[in-house]
């Protein structure tokens, strides 16, 4: 049987911090996630990230927001604003998210913020939560093999900085990604 990957809206959250954007985006490059995102998540990560890291030149955020639309056009998200009255959520800032998911009858959204998108909002809507680790994990138990090769990518996509596997299991766990860190360390060697 094939591998079917889910549709997925991103949240912010998850490609705020560059390393988790690295694995998630190379992820649905490499086909185990087929990634949603609109322009206001693409505009919240990149407003919080030029917030909390000015030194970060807005310039390369663009290229970046650029770059990720390019290899993933299928990704970009338009027409869900008229969704936007239907969701009710603790912030109801968070509702587009939401509804870029029913515009895109996507199945999950991938979040860190757990607390924002309530389960019994979220069934309303035929869609389910799950952290990047949770889902990861889930992927890894179907498809190994499809999964260590996307993080080699991920790994290979560091060509300034050449970090060894073991390193990069390591920055799997900076991100959160913990358990599928664990899981992944024992795959690793450094060669």
């Amino acid at each position: 049987m094939a591998f079917e990957p889910s549709v997925a809206v991103f949240d912010a959250c998850i490609l705020y911090p560059f390393h988790l954007r690295n694995i998630v985006v190379q992820a649905a490059v490499d086909r185990l996630v087929d990634a949603r995102w609109t322009d206001a998540i693409h505009d919240e990560w990149i407003r919080n990230l030029t917030a909390n890291a000015p030194a970060i030149p807005i310039e390369r955020l663009q290229i970046t927001r650029r770059l990720m639309n390019d290899a993933l056009p299928m990704a970009m998200v338009n027409g869900y604003e008229e969704h936007i009255p239907e969701v009710t959520l603790p912030d109801p800032n968070d509702r587009h998210v939401v509804a870029a998911a029913i515009t895109t009858k996507a199945s999950l959204i991938l979040t860190w913020n757990f607390r924002h998108f309530p389960e019994n909002e979220l069934k309303k809507f035929g869609l389910r939560k799950m952290t990047p680790d949770a889902f990861l994990c889930g992927i890894l138990d179907k498809v190994p093999d499809l999964v260590i090769s996307s993080l080699a990518n991920a790994r290979r996509n560091l060509s300034k900085t050449r970090v060894s596997a073991s390193d990069f299991v390591r920055i799997l766990g900076s991100q959160k990604l913990v358990q599928l860190a664990k899981l992944v360390g024992k795959h690793v060697s450094d060669q």
